[in-house]
């Protein structure tokens, strides 16, 4: 028997993919290609969309044993709102605009809300700004007492 011969009963032996079988794997590749462009455009949208706030805290400087005064820098492509604000977890109040524009700083003076809690000298703090649409950001700052005169 030549070769020809035996790739030929070869041939006429094999077995085809059942077309059930066929459909479902093409069916489960385009599912999973689906799912893959469907994040992909997700994260594109929030890309575009979501992030347009952003805001960077620094620079804490001394006001007094219970205030703090902290600069917001806008770097975001649309104006942010300083919703609310806590050190530590306590809740704080805000004095100042808290509306920044695109491009621009403001200082803002941060409070603690109640009138019993006061920095303590030498230790580290967290201070927390939450803006409008709930995107929060966080400055360290330790109080290293009064300045003297």
């Amino acid at each position: 028997m030549n070769i020809f011969k035996q790739f030929r009963k070869f041939k006429k032996n094999a077995k085809a993919l059942s077309p059930v079988i066929a459909t479902i794997i093409l069916i489960a590749v385009t599912v999973a290609v689906s799912v893959v462009v469907a994040a992909w455009m997700g994260g594109l949208t929030l890309g575009f969309m979501g992030n347009a706030e952003q805001c960077t805290v620094s620079n804490p400087t001394y006001v007094s044993a219970a205030a703090v005064n902290v600069t917001v820098q806008n770097t975001g492509s649309a104006t942010v709102t300083i919703a609310s604000a806590n050190i530590d977890g306590n809740a704080a109040t805000i004095a100042g605009t808290t509306a920044i524009t695109k491009g621009t700083s403001q200082t803002l003076t941060i409070t603690f809300a109640s009138s019993t809690l006061t920095f303590t000298t030498t230790a580290q703090y967290s201070i927390n700004l939450v803006t409008a649409k709930g995107n929060t950001e966080t400055v360290s700052y330790t109080y290293t007492g009064a300045p003297s005169a």
